[in-house]
């Protein structure tokens, strides 16, 4: 999943930022509040963490700015702004769960999980297909009973087909999932990822459809 970490302290935003791409997720990294203001207007994400204490605009800003474009990304507060007050100011704002600093990476990582199973299953356990199981946020995939082994890019690629089931994936948002700002994925690599995942996913019951001129769309094949 794309994730927009917005934090300015260098060091805490490394050791996220590592986290974060250890367990599979591309992350995007700001560090003032109007850089993550423009990048909420201008990508999709599946989270945002959010420092508060950001400047040239405050976080709590770019929170209340974001609902009201409509924005119904989760979005984690981690800040050093204690006090139920504010923690209910924040929470009233839009925010989904809410982190005081210092804080633990393996709580981080456990608030990041739950926000995100919440977000790519829309209520249920798992995400499922012909015979083929998601569980998206643990990053594991199964063909019934039995563990589909498939590398982060592969896992990547079925992710972001599996969050946009009932629609077209388009090849620009292919590659927006998979790569963060200073990394790409040309269309040769794209190509080779798909073919491979195709042919694992071979007695799924599930396929990799390509809709010509649009994109690519995860359907449930006749041998399901």
């Amino acid at each position: 999943m794309r994730i927009l970490l917005a934090e300015d302290d260098a060091s805490i935003a490394a050791a996220v930022r590592s986290a974060l791409q250890q367990g599979g997720h591309a992350v995007d990294h700001v560090t003032d509040g109007a850089s993550a203001d423009n990048a909420l207007r201008d990508h999709d994400y599946d989270l945002l963490v959010l420092d508060l204490g950001l400047p040239q605009i405050d976080g709590s800003e770019v929170l209340s700015r974001a609902r009201k474009r409509g924005a119904n990304l989760p979005v984690l507060v981690v800040t050093a702004r204690e006090g139920l007050k504010e923690r209910v100011r924040v929470l009233d704002l839009g925010a989904d769960d809410y982190l005081l600093k210092p804080f633990a990476l393996a709580e981080f990582e456990a608030r990041v999980r739950a926000l995100l199973r919440r977000r790519a299953s829309h209520g249920a356990p798992e995400f499922r297909i012909g015979r083929l199981r998601l569980d998206i946020p643990g990053h594991r995939a199964w063909i019934g009973e039995s563990p589909l082994d498939l590398t982060a890019r592969e896992f990547g690629l079925i992710e972001a087909l599996a969050t946009r089931a009932d629609k077209v994936t388009s090849r620009a948002q292919l590659v927006e999932a998979l790569c963060n700002w200073d990394e790409d994925l040309t269309d040769n690599g794209l190509d080779i990822a798909l073919h491979r995942l195709r042919k694992k996913l071979q007695g799924s019951g599930t396929n990799v459809r390509t809709i010509r001129g649009l994109g690519y769309l995860l359907e449930e094949t006749a041998d399901a």
